[in-house]
């Protein structure tokens, strides 16, 4: 642990890292190359055990990498320091375009824009199955999962109860290879004055839960179905998108489809996890209260699992019923990201033009374009040919 390093340059140096985090999960590389390169925190083998456990458990893998490299550098403080400094811009950005968006989405201009980013959206969610599922989907057994998973989705099935089920099957009937990874350091060990941390962390979290609940029934539904988002997104942040749809559109009504497309939408043009979509639905629900409370929500879980696991993390990772149900998981939200991609596609409009654009879109994605070229130029299509 690194005690010479202050906090605020801890914050300062993730926060400019959020600034352009772009590319979700790729973000990985650039957080390894600021924490064992540019400035030594951490070597290189810390780190890949660090991405090892940040992949194992629900949430946005690289802001979770970066809670993990705080933790090892400032203990606790450290990884909450972290962990805000990279979300933060996201979610300056999000909120922003949130507002601009409830203020002017029914102009003319605008409801071009996003008649063409929806098909975006389309390319973008089956692009994100086919990774998702390439290296995943590569037994009948996991093929049968992933396809359970999405008639059950289909036929009005919770997500969440999909997902548990997907592990007990998992736990029962797949076969996993041996690990062979390298274990944590003695540096990751829980200490008493991290429980004592920890608790006191948990423990204001649940009294501004109450508050929420006492104060705002609203404000206490929405971080409800954010946290439960978070807890069950195995896989990265794609991995919320089922769940968030089904809370969002289909059981609480909050949002109609097309407006929840034009959220992940603009999630993709903002730095940071798509769960930042959680921001602009928070917005969209109840204004800028609304807005962060659903962006404290979604991310509370995962960075309490960060802290919390990682001095455990040899044992857990080295299960063989953990790994099983890990696959399990992994095979069902392949099927739950097929299920978004039917209702997706379902939900658009469909003529010459936008399927023209929503091909080219999808060979970009395929062909490695970044992200970064494909929303623009088909955002500025959308305006002059929708």
């Amino acid at each position: 642990m690194n005690r010479t390093l202050a906090i605020k340059d801890l914050f300062g140096s993730f926060f400019r890292l959020g600034l352009t985090a772009f590319g979700g999960p790729a973000m990985i590389a650039h957080i390894r190359e600021l924490s064992t390169e540019r400035n030594q925190w951490l070597d290189k083998n810390d780190f890949k055990n660090g991405v090892a456990l940040c992949q194992s458990i629900p949430g946005a893998t690289a802001i979770q990498t970066a809670a993990y490299v705080g933790l090892r550098v400032r203990g606790i403080s450290g990884a909450l320091t972290a962990y805000i400094g990279f979300g933060l811009p996201a979610f300056i950005f999000m909120l922003l375009l949130s507002v601009l968006y409830a203020r002017f989405n029914n102009l003319p201009k605008f409801i071009s824009l996003f008649n063409g980013l929806q098909v975006i959206v389309v390319a973008i969610i089956i692009n994100a199955t086919y990774l998702f599922g390439k290296d995943i989907v590569n037994n009948y057994k996991n093929i049968l999962i992933a396809l359970l998973a999405a008639i059950s989705l289909w036929f009005g099935l919770s997500p969440f109860m999909v997902i548990i089920g997907a592990g007990i099957i998992g736990m029962l009937f797949l076969k996993v290879a041996a690990s062979t990874s390298t274990t944590f350091t003695s540096e990751t060990k829980e200490t008493p004055q991290n429980t004592m941390q920890i608790i006191g962390l948990l423990v204001s979290f649940l009294i501004c839960l109450t508050g929420l609940y006492l104060l705002s029934s609203i404000l206490f539904n929405l971080a409800v179905v954010m946290l439960k988002i978070d807890l069950f997104a195995f896989g990265g942040g794609f991995a919320s998108l089922p769940l968030m749809l089904h809370e969002v559109v289909n059981n609480r009504g909050w949002l109609d489809s097309k407006t929840f497309m034009d959220g992940i939408a603009l999630g993709q043009i903002t730095p940071g996890p798509i769960i930042i979509t959680a921001t602009f639905v928070g917005y969209m629900v109840s204004g800028i209260l609304g807005a962060l409370v659903a962006t404290i929500a979604i991310f509370t879980p995962s960075f309490f699992m960060v802290i919390t696991v990682a001095p455990f993390f040899d044992r857990l990772k080295n299960s063989i019923y953990f790994k099983k149900a890990i696959e399990g998981i992994f095979a069902s939200f392949v099927g739950l990201l097929l299920y978004v991609c039917i209702k997706f596609t379902i939900a658009v409009p469909w003529d010459i033009v936008r399927i023209l654009l929503c091909l080219a879109a999808l060979t970009a994605l395929l062909r490695k374009v970044n992200i970064l070229y494909i929303v623009p130029i088909g955002a500025a299509i959308s305006i002059f040919v929708l």
